[in-house]
């Protein structure tokens, strides 16, 4: 039987266990050919995929709602350190095994935890699929975490901790994102600390890894030469089908609230630069304003052409490089401008980005600069969705947010409906360098 509403199509019910197959993407009269294929299986496990015509390769990844975002401050960066440890071995696979399962086939495995998810995703030839699925399902499913594994672990992460400190163009995100959200989880190092980490034991990955590294906490979205029903059997054979759903609670995340504006320094004598981040709340995830906030925040800072680089390097000289960066969450954001200048320099340097951001803040963007950012928004979704890492991203992130998967016509489109008194109120609300957190870290403070 064939049941139908607008933009998604269920093209296919079994009768036994209700398993329901979605094509996502169709229009109301199921005539439009679908895109993205969704499955919610009966462990709770929800499984995207979509064909890519041409490719030769899959992209195959499993994303657990579980991260940063659900930690306890004792146990910041848990989640990062289970991610390290699934990796040291699995019921079936030695560490060494792992290293050389895919690479060996021309793939790549790899993982990173974020504030709100912990993922797992590979890339192989179309002929690999099963392997990569196999793989994934093995650190997902079936990590030995052992004290023997963490002693050594836990060595490689405070090295990775030691890495971003001796980076002070890393370390002044971790400093501003705990300036901007104090105590809240959105402001913990994803890293943890070095006292965090020294404290976790075996006994807090196992039951991280009970609660959350189930089927009904998981995504997983495939894009490529791939086919859904094929995707679904690799899947069963690999044994996901068969896992059980797990602990459903959910992860309790108190409401968050951005710090008002305010300005710290970190004091570095032994670099040549003053490393500034200037930000604040931004836009959340299924905000529908978030295509006009990002044609803004791309002029203001998103390459060569943009306002910051042409005003602060082209024609002040007081930078090598200066930019916007945008992070957007579930339930909110967060953004901003980083640059580094020389010492004497970095004061004017930060005068002119403020000067550029109130005239925006204040005025908008002019008709002639909307169309052009229009133009290279259109551009680089575009170009973006040529990849089938890409693709994936994107056909996971309309389980994990909720988002409706649109065609890139239908995002073109999106972004060619951009108004200009949009365009006036985010700049005017989220733009203001005002309202901004200030951090700098270096030899001398700015203000």
């Amino acid at each position: 039987m064939t049941a139908s509403v607008a933009n998604v199509v269920v093209t296919a019910v079994d009768a036994v266990d209700g398993t329901a197959v979605v094509a996502i993407g169709a229009d109301a009269s199921g005539a439009a050919a679908p895109t993205l294929q969704r499955t919610d299986l009966p462990n709770g496990l929800t499984v995207l995929s979509e064909h890519v015509p041409g490719a030769r390769s899959v992209a195959f990844g499993a994303w657990v709602r579980a991260a940063t975002l659900h930690e306890s401050a004792e146990q910041m960066g848990v989640s990062h350190l289970l991610e390290h440890m699934v990796f040291k071995g699995t019921r079936s696979y030695s560490a060494q095994d792992i290293a050389l399962s895919l690479e060996t086939l021309g793939g790549s495995l790899d993982a990173y935890t974020e504030r709100e998810h912990t993922s797992y995703q590979a890339r192989v030839l179309d002929e690999h699929l099963a392997d990569a699925a196999t793989v994934i399902g093995e650190l997902v499913f079936e990590p030995m975490l052992r004290l023997d594994d963490l002693a050594l672990e836990r060595k490689v992460i405070l090295e990775e901790i030691s890495m971003v400190e001796d980076t002070p163009d890393d370390i002044i995100f971790d400093v501003h994102n705990r300036a901007l959200w104090g105590d809240h989880p959105h402001g913990y190092a994803i890293l943890g600390t070095r006292d965090t980490v020294r404290a976790l034991d075996v006994d807090d990955l196992q039951a991280l890894h009970a609660r959350a590294y189930h089927p009904g906490r998981l995504v997983v979205a495939a894009s490529g030469r791939v086919d859904h029903e094929h995707l679904l059997d690799v899947l069963d054979r690999a044994g996901w089908t068969q896992r059980p759903r797990g602990d459903m609670t959910p992860f309790a995340v108190d409401p968050v609230e951005a710090a008002g504006a305010h300005a710290e320094h970190v004091l570095r004598r032994d670099i040549g630069q003053t490393h500034i981040v200037l930000g604040g709340q931004g836009i959340a995830y299924g905000d529908p304003r978030r295509f006009a906030f990002a044609v803004v925040d791309m002029l203001l800072g998103g390459g060569m052409s943009s306002k910051l680089f042409q005003r602060v390097r082209e024609e002040l000289g007081l930078a090598y490089s200066v930019s916007t960066f945008n992070s957007s969450f579930a339930d909110t954001g967060a953004h901003g401008v980083y640059l580094a200048s020389a010492p004497d320099t970095a004061q004017e340097a930060l005068d002119a980005v403020r000067e550029v951001m109130h005239e925006v803040a204040a005025n908008g963007l002019t008709s002639e600069e909307l169309a052009a950012g229009k133009r290279q928004l259109r551009g680089q979704l575009v170009l973006s969705m040529e990849g089938v890492s890409s693709r994936m991203y994107r056909a996971a992130t309309t389980a994990l947010y909720g988002e409706p998967f649109r065609t890139v016509d239908q995002l073109m489109a999106l972004v060619e409906a951009i108004d200009e008194d949009t365009v006036r109120e985010v700049a005017r609300e989220y733009f203001n360098p005002d309202r901004h957190v200030l951090v700098s870290l270096g030899p001398q403070a700015v203000r």
